[in-house]
């Protein structure tokens, strides 16, 4: 069986469509599958519109977060809640093509174990956004190892690798470099990002940004690596002043550079704050990971179980 991971946020207008859509192309392709929403604390009638696709249908099953967790922890929990072989993430908004999600299942019965979608084309985004994603997919590619120019969320995993993920012990996890970093027999395959069909984007400028930052550093050091790399540079601005300042002493002019010794002292002062910040962070990461505290809480979930019972295994 074939389960759906569908994390579901304000998208009280998608959620009927989304899930009528995914039904109708799998039930053409006579695949045997489970939708599983999982609302990441909606603040409009998400929720209620998964319970009514529930209610329609034993294959659809949802959970709804306590509060907003984030879409790595949605997730998360939907694989962890996911009964399937293998498991197919999409997102909510149909951006993600659901007749791709056959083309997946074929290569995984082929027997490859993870089936990546990779964006030829990243729809109609501003040129602003697609310049900020374009540094963002180059600083994690170098910082991890792997090509992640065109990696989404978009992706199909074995059962074994479902299993892998879901034990890591990490808070802060980042899901599409984490899929590929797990290994396994892995193929690819490419589609276009489609315009949304109602609701709007829910990432704003800021959100992408904090987004960004926090799964660069999740997922690498290469920020704590930045810190040596400025402390080199300032090591040889200092030594090229030094002679400088050392040659104009000798030649009697030791008075003059008074201007670039107080702008080399702010320089280096900004570099130790931005370094001191950087190393805060990671420290702040530290702290957040000790605490141990859950990935999410679900507050209720719906649905039935294996059985035909209510789903009570979600909640746990």
């Amino acid at each position: 069986m074939l389960s759906v991971v569908i994390p579901t946020y304000n998208e009280e207008a998608m959620v009927p469509r989304t899930a009528a859509v995914i039904a109708d192309v799998l039930d053409a392709a006579s695949i045997p599958f489970e939708m599983v929403f999982v609302d990441d604390g909606s603040r409009d009638g998400s929720w209620d519109r998964i319970q009514d696709a529930s209610a329609a249908s034993s294959r659809v099953r949802g959970v709804r977060f306590s509060r907003n967790f984030g879409k790595e922890s949605a997730i998360l929990a939907g694989l962890s809640s996911a009964r399937g072989d293998c498991c197919v993430v999409i997102d909510c908004d149909l951006q993600h093509p659901p007749a791709k999600i056959v083309e997946m299942y074929r290569l995984w019965q082929d027997g490859y174990e993870i089936v990546e979608g990779q964006k030829a084309s990243r729809g109609s985004e501003g040129a602003l956004h697609s310049l900020a994603a374009r540094i963002f997919y180059a600083v994690i590619s170098k910082a991890t190892g792997f090509d992640m120019a065109h990696a989404s969320d978009f992706k199909l995993l074995d059962r074994k690798a479902v299993t892998v993920l879901v034990n890591m012990r990490e808070r802060c996890a980042f899901f599409r470099a984490l899929s590929s970093w797990v290994g396994f027999k892995t193929a690819a395959i490419e589609f276009d990002v489609a315009d949304r069909e109602a609701g709007e984007s829910k990432w704003s400028t800021l959100s992408l940004v904090k987004y960004a930052v926090n799964n660069i550093t999740s997922f690498s050091t290469a920020p704590m690596q930045l810190v040596t790399v400025l402390g080199v540079i300032m090591l040889v601005i200092s030594v090229v002043f030094g002679f400088i300042s050392l040659a104009q002493k000798i030649a009697g002019q030791a008075l003059e550079g008074f201007t670039t010794v107080i702008l080399l002292q702010l320089f280096s002062s900004s570099i130790v704050m931005i370094s001191l910040g950087i190393i805060g962070y990671y420290i702040a990461k530290i702290y957040e990971e000790v605490k141990s505290r859950p990935r999410y809480i679900i507050a209720e979930a719906c649905g039935t179980d294996a059985d035909g019972q209510p789903d009570q295994e979600a909640l746990r």
